[in-house]
């Protein structure tokens, strides 16, 4: 290496030097670990997260590595995700059964998915302010989430669709909630066959930004414990507000309330006009309720007595789904803390009504 003395008598680097330099550092697939200690984006993230001392810059920005980027295990944040997704999983999944015991199933996974699903993710990996970078390499911020895009034209498949895939015509015999429950992932849909994510080339900001928050929850388990894992998915994952009451899908509310209550041995329910208006009018307004004996189940309003007895179903439907024992119930990973109380059992419910 080669130096010139400018007029000033300062030492200057021989340009001649610098792109091989430059093309070193272009080559490399992400930045070096190195690097992450001098990124005022990385140092930033820790702090904005609250995010443990035991856990370095260089493990924040491997999080931001996704296998797109650097097909390396040894630099990219596949393993970590792989840690943090189950336990986001398991902590989504204790919280949703203990709070909602008598959830259906496709409820359960539509609320897994709001909770834990690619979208969602996204939407807090960019409220943790983070950033994407054009193109990954080796001489960008490590701050910046690193992910190879598709191409414009070029096919999407069906494993990069926010993390959802459809059946094929060999699968469809088997999407029955039981097939689901046992086969499937934890949001009930298809698992990608084995080796089909080992060279992902490409993939959407969905799903890398979804990883680095999977890994950002591995990377505080592996350097925090796992009460610090649990935490940091409570505040930032579960602390999310979620009106249950929008995923319930009906076919036959009034005939399932029916099975429901011959289930549960309640008397037979029948529907009873509480008030109406307008009847003879172009906008009436007819208020119904469900009564089982001399307890009302539901109520419902509609402009017609049909459609006022089926809201008032699918109202009694949901406040028997939608019961819970209280936010201070206990779940099972309080257990794993130190001199924890002795455990108390939950409510084990007989399950959703089959018609």
């Amino acid at each position: 290496m080669t130096y010139e003395d400018g007029e000033d008598g300062a030492s200057e680097q021989s340009i001649t030097e610098i792109p091989k330099y430059t093309r070193r550092i272009e080559n490399l697939p992400s930045p070096p670990p190195s690097a992450s200690l001098r990124s005022a984006k990385l140092a930033a993230l820790h702090a904005r997260l609250t995010l443990p001392k035991s856990l370095p810059l260089q493990t924040l920005a491997r999080t931001l590595v996704d296998p797109s980027a650097d097909p390396n295990p040894q630099f990219n944040n596949a393993a970590l995700t792989q840690v943090g997704g189950s336990l986001a999983s398991y902590y989504v999944g204790e919280f949703l059964l203990a709070r909602y015991p008598r959830l259906p199933m496709a409820v359960l996974f539509a609320a897994s998915y709001a909770y834990n699903g690619p979208p969602t993710l996204q939407i807090i990996g960019r409220e943790w302010g983070v950033e994407t970078a054009a193109v990954p390499g080796g001489e960008i911020d490590p701050g910046l989430l690193q992910f190879s895009r598709f191409k414009p034209g070029e096919e999407v498949p069906n494993t990069a669709l926010m993390g959802t895939t459809r059946p094929d015509k060999k699968s469809w015999m088997r999407r029955g909630i039981s097939s689901r429950n046992v086969y499937d992932d934890e949001f009930g849909d298809v698992l990608p066959k084995e080796g089909a994510d080992a060279k992902q080339e490409h993939t959407t900001a969905a799903l890398a930004y979804s990883n680095f928050v999977k890994a950002v929850v591995g990377a505080i388990y592996v350097h925090a414990g796992r009460q610090a894992a649990r935490t940091f998915v409570h505040h930032h994952l579960l602390s999310r507000y979620l009106d249950m009451s929008t995923l319930f899908r009906f076919q036959h509310p009034v005939k399932e309330l029916a099975r429901l209550c011959l289930r549960e041995e309640f008397e037979y329910p029948v529907a009873r006009i509480l008030s109406e208006t307008g009847r003879l009018s172009r906008t009436p307004v007819f208020v119904v309720g469900i009564f089982s004996g001399t307890e009302k189940l539901g109520e419902g309003t509609g402009p017609s007595l049909e459609e006022s007895r089926i809201r008032a179903a699918v109202a009694a439907l949901k406040s028997w789904y939608l019961y819970s024992p209280g936010k201070g119930v206990r779940l099972p990973s309080e257990m794993e803390a130190p001199n924890a109380k002795p455990w108390e059992p939950l409510h084990i419910d007989m399950g959703e009504v089959i018609i």
